[in-house]
């Protein structure tokens, strides 16, 4: 059973991390980005650079977990974009947050309606709010044991 992880990559802090779980558990890389950047040189990790368009990586990791998903491929998703999270879910992919939570189709809904609420009350706010919170050295611990875990759990399940 092939694993692949997808990673929204132009604002992703864990790439590294991603690159050493994916090698111990042989799983495939695709790093998707608007702009080119270094990645380790392997067969396993695969640069994707998109057009400059809106979305257009979004679109493409959606569009590539739904075909691996037809093809009964285990795909697992990293982004910290709620919408494209929502996407890869109803494609069937396992989508992970940069910080290491899961979204699920549980939870996708309130992560939604969420996102919309600040999105009002940034508007609102005249600049006066702040951005996310900083990425922590716990969030960074945090992401690499839920992918090492979600790749355990999809090995087995293939």
């Amino acid at each position: 059973m092939t694993l692949r992880i997808l990673v929204d990559a132009d604002a992703c802090p864990v790439k590294e991390e991603i690159y050493r779980v994916a090698e111990r558990h042989q799983a495939a890389v695709s790093v998707v980005s608007n702009s080119p950047f270094r990645v380790p040189v392997g067969p396993r990790v695969e640069r994707v650079v998109v057009s400059g368009g809106f979305d257009a990586a979004d679109d493409w990791i959606a569009e590539q977990a739904a075909l691996r998903q037809a093809r009964n491929e285990r795909t697992v998703v990293v982004t910290a974009d709620i919408l494209l999270a929502d996407r890869c879910l109803k494609a069937g992919a396992t989508v992970l947050a940069p910080n290491g939570r899961p979204f699920t189709t549980g939870s996708i809904g309130g992560a939604i309606a969420t996102r919309a609420i600040m999105a009002d009350l940034r508007a609102g706010a005249d600049g006066l709010m702040g951005g996310p919170k900083p990425f922590t050295k716990t969030d960074r611990s945090r992401f690499l044991q839920a992918l090492d875990e979600t790749l355990v759990r999809l090995g087995r399940s293939g």
